[in-house]
């Protein structure tokens, strides 16, 4: 790689300083820039700046994590400086008055804390039930008001410290600048250019390194040019991305700060006006209608978001755990994260009829079949947004109805119920599923499915970690499931891929990556599945392989690859036949069925999110925001109290399993091993034929 030097107030790096008046070199600016890393490929990383993206290559992954710690750093560092005029330092005088000014707020804020905690108090001591309410009302204003000031004094802390760093000097920008090469340095280039544009120096040039440059800022302006460029701009294979500008003003008032949750109280909030929402006959809002209605209304894409992107991404790190930090309220998806485990399941034919597959290799591949297209059920969203984090408690109900089901409506007769089942009202031949959160730090879902008639059952939990990639957001999916069929005695454990938000800059996109396997320790049978994330050259989106093994074999008796948004094709290897494993576009995910949002328990996740999503349909992000932000008040509220009285938290219908694992408390295995009489399905053959 090259060398990185510091100019008047630019930031750029050059592809070979000693060929620089040689040739157009590549000049990439980190003045505003962005670092990106792929979390696939520990070597190689991205600079994004003036809307392109520079591909850079370090010798290993140690040379890239000081590559990228070193340019955080400079675009950091002169990026605080730009808040300050290029022209005038700003006086001694006042930074003292900012000083005192930090500090007379601070000591306000003392105050204000002292008179919030009395109110606090003195409501919680109010008899009459009226006069309770109304005070509770102006304490939470307080409490917004007080976390606000808070918030306010925090970022004139560091507008402080950065005009009067710890050591008290003032730095700022400078007239000429020094650049310095050490004779015998190794300048080879490391930025990957197009073969054309691999320019050779002609012999006859003497490469002689410069000891020295002082040069004034006049002079300097003619090797630093306006915006990032390189001499193989034509070339598809030097940057994937030509951005648009983003649209950069400055944050309104709905550029709010959120925190994390854990418990809840109903409380109404007031209903958004800005779209047309569904209503009832009464004049109520239709909250299942809101949360069956799939169109994307987008607020905007990140473009229009800009500045609060770029504000966000200045507070991380690459590598960062994002698992506690506060994502801007326009991103999220009108679904709680336990809702799109469920829509995983969209396909619920493709799941019972792992039963009825009469071989062992059979039933792995189905296995498979169903587990490869799950994934495209679960997106809804052509853009990537993120789901609701569910709060600490929250539960999600629902069922589906098969080809062939009895009951079609969301209540049964009383003898088709399976009262001690996830969902009571469901029959028999439904699958029911039901999710819980069952931590909160660290997030972890676990979730469960059965169908009684098939006898098949799955049960499974997830531990979402996320972490800041520069320009993209990797979400790695640690945990674990389990399909039982239980007439066969056979368990097919399954890992989960890693998800990654791509481009969070323009146009956010999916991908999925990473390897996962699916096991049968009974049969002995395995599957090998890799999603492949693409590449930087090249290469194409959302590709998946999976081999398909049986014992110690070495030969795979089945494999399969396509993308698993679009179509997958399979091949048995012995017989050469091949197949269609699934194709979306004839892949309609069937409707899951879901108690109405009036009928739920107040943990239930559509109506704990019930105003959230309203005032997301509605186009409104203040209103959006502040449903958000009073679910989340509720939950530390109730962290506190547990907390003060010594309580833990108890969940409702998974408890804990080994060191990491969950389970559900009353899973069909456990139902019928406990039952007396219950029919049993006779058992298939698990030769290698037919029935």
């Amino acid at each position: 790689m090259g060398k990185i030097e510091v100019f008047p107030e630019e930031v750029v790096h050059f592809r070979r300083l000693d060929k620089l008046h040689v040739f157009q070199a590549t000049c990439v600016r980190l003045r505003a820039a962005v670092i990106g890393i792929d979390d696939e490929d520990d070597s190689t990383f991205t600079i994004t700046v003036d809307h392109k993206t520079f591909h850079f290559q370090a010798r290993d992954g140690s040379e890239r994590e000081r590559w990228v710690r070193a340019l955080e750093e400079t675009i950091a560092r002169h990026g605080r400086r730009e808040r300050w005029s290029r022209a005038v330092p700003a006086p001694a005088h006042r930074h003292c008055d900012l000083e005192r000014r930090v500090a007379e707020a601070d000591a306000y804020l003392q105050i204000m804390i002292e008179l919030v905690s009395k109110m606090s108090t003195r409501v919680s001591e109010l008899g009459d039930p009226q006069e309770k309410i109304k005070g509770q009302v102006i304490l939470d204003h307080s409490n917004v008001m007080l976390d606000n000031i808070k918030h306010s004094i925090v970022l004139l802390q560091i507008a402080k410290n950065t005009v009067n760093p710890v050591n008290g000097v003032y730095t700022g920008p400078t007239s000429s600048s020094q650049l310095h090469i050490q004779e015998g340095e190794d300048l080879s280039p490391r930025v990957e250019l197009g073969a054309e544009c691999r320019e050779l120096v002609s012999p006859s040039l003497p490469m002689t390194p410069l000891e020295h440059i002082d040069a004034p800022r006049q002079a300097m302006t003619l090797l630093v040019p306006d915006t990032s460029y390189s001499s193989s701009e034509g070339e598809d294979d030097f940057f994937d991305a030509d951005d648009e500008p983003a649209d950069l003003t400055p944050p309104g008032p709905s550029a709010s700060r959120t925190y994390p949750v854990e418990g809840l109280v109903e409380q109404e909030t007031p209903t958004p006006t800005t779209v047309d929402l569904p209503r009832t006959n009464d004049g109520e809002i239709d909250y299942d209608a809101l949360y069956e209605d799939e169109s994307d209304n987008d607020l905007g894409s990140m473009e229009n978001h800009g500045s609060v992107v770029t504000h966000l991404l200045s507070q991380v790190k690459i590598g960062m755990d994002l698992t506690k930090v506060v994502l801007p309220t326009f991103i999220l998806e009108r679904r709680s994260l336990l809702e799109m485990y469920a829509d995983s399941f969209a396909h619920p034919d493709q799941f019972v009829k792992i039963v009825d597959m009469p071989t062992p290799k059979e039933r792995m591949v189905q296995v498979v079949r169903w587990y490869l297209s799950s994934f495209h059920a679960g997106r809804k969203s052509q853009v990537a947004k993120k789901p609701y984090n569910p709060i600490l408690g929250e539960v999600f109900r629902c069922h589906w109805d098969l080809d062939g089901s009895t009951d079609t409506q969301n209540t049964s007769t009383e003898k088709h119920e399976v009262g001690d089942g996830p969902v009571p009202w469901c029959s028999p031949d439904q699958l029911s599923f039901v999710a819980e959160q069952v931590s909160h730090h660290p997030p972890i879902s676990a979730f469960y499915a059965e169908h009684v008639n098939k006898r098949i059952q799955f049960e499974a939990w997830v531990w979402t970690k996320s972490k800041f990639l520069g320009l993209s957001i990797g979400v790695h999916n640690i945990g674990r499931g389990v399909v039982t069929l239980l007439d066969l005695g056979e368990e097919y454990s399954v890992t989960f891929p890693n998800g990654y938000g791509r481009s969070i800059l323009t146009v956010p996109w999916i991908e999925l990556g990473g390897q996962v396997s699916i096991e049968c320790p009974q049969t002995g049978h395995k599957a090998n599945v890799e999603f492949l994330t693409k590449p930087f050259y090249g290469g194409k989106k959302h590709r998946v392989t999976c081999e398909v093994f049986a014992g110690s074999d070495k030969k795979p008796y089945y494999t399969a690859q396509g993308e698993w948004n679009s179509r997958m094709d399979g091949r048995w290897t012995e017989s050469g036949k091949t197949e269609v494993v699934f194709e979306v576009a004839n892949m309609k995910p069937r409707r899951k069925l879901v108690s109405p949002v009036s009928r739920q328990p107040a943990h239930e996740s559509r109506r704990v999110w019930r105003h959230v999503t309203a005032a997301l349909r509605a186009a409104d992000t203040d209103a959006a925001t502040a449903a958000k932000r009073r679910l989340e008040q509720q939950q530390r509220d109730g962290a506190k109290r547990r907390a003060d009285a010594g309580d833990k938290w108890l969940t409702q219908l998974f408890s804990p399993k080994g060191e990491d694992g969950w389970e559900y408390n009353t899973p069909l295995k456990k139902r019928l091993d406990t039952s007396k009489g219950t029919p049993q399905r006779k058992p298939a053959n698990n030769a290698e034929g037919p029935r």
